[in-house]
């Protein structure tokens, strides 16, 4: 079986950074399972479909046409993705997605509708996936487990940061109260909910960089 790595964590932990550097240090594929989730609440919204529609949102995930190309070099993205044929990576990361996909992603019909699709990633060959069920639910079985956790204002920080970044016009005190919102949806929704797996390697990520994060992550690989 491949060699698979299972990141967790909660919004703004730097899960998708840091993964894709791992990935692309070794030569692993890459998935950020957000973006399928994120596909789905923007289908929705050009649809018309309530975020509160259980069977709406799963008939969305059931036939979602997604595709992820690797970005060009010099990309500000980690890949491009295509969903029904139109380039929609900036749309995915919008305010209005971003205000959705939580509430999205709670609904276990949703969740059991792209749960075999990011399986049959992983599963074709070595890999990290980043999620924030992944290590509980998806990949249980997963040769290495990861938690990445910081707190709410080191988190916040950084994704104000990275919307500033973007020319976002944000204040900070407005990224704080999104994210506790998301935590709170993430933590207590019903299917799959964000927990620490019981054999994660966890990781406080506050006042570390990138390359810190990932010589742990690293030395968990090679103790394996």
């Amino acid at each position: 079986m491949p060699f698979n790595v299972a990141v967790d964590g909660p919004a703004g932990v730097g899960k998708s950074t840091v993964g894709k550097l791992l990935a692309d240090r070794h030569g692993y594929l890459f998935l950020d399972t957000g973006v399928l989730y994120r596909a789905v609440s923007l289908l929705a919204l050009r649809r018309s479909v309530s975020p509160s529609d259980p069977q709406g949102l799963a008939a969305i995930a059931c036939t979602l046409d997604i595709e992820l190309l690797r970005a060009e070099p010099g990309s500000k993205h980690m890949y491009e993705v295509i969903v029904e044929g139109r380039v929609v990576t900036d749309e995915l990361r919008s305010s209005d997605v971003e205000s959705l996909v939580s509430e999205v992603s709670a609904h276990s019909e949703v969740r059991t509708a792209l749960l075999e699709r990011q399986r049959d990633i992983a599963r074709a060959s070595r890999s990290v996936i980043v999620g924030r069920d992944i290590g509980t639910v998806v990949l249980p079985d997963a040769d290495l487990k990861v938690y990445l956790d910081a707190s709410l204002e080191e988190r916040a920080g950084r994704r104000w940061k990275e919307l500033q970044q973007r020319g976002a016009s944000v204040v900070y005190e407005q990224v704080v109260a999104e994210l506790r919102r998301r935590d709170e949806l993430d933590s207590g929704r019903a299917t799959a909910p964000l927990r620490v797996p019981a054999d994660a390697r966890v990781i406080d990520t506050n006042g570390k960089d990138v390359e810190m994060v990932l010589a742990e992550i690293e030395a968990s690989m090679g103790a394996g």
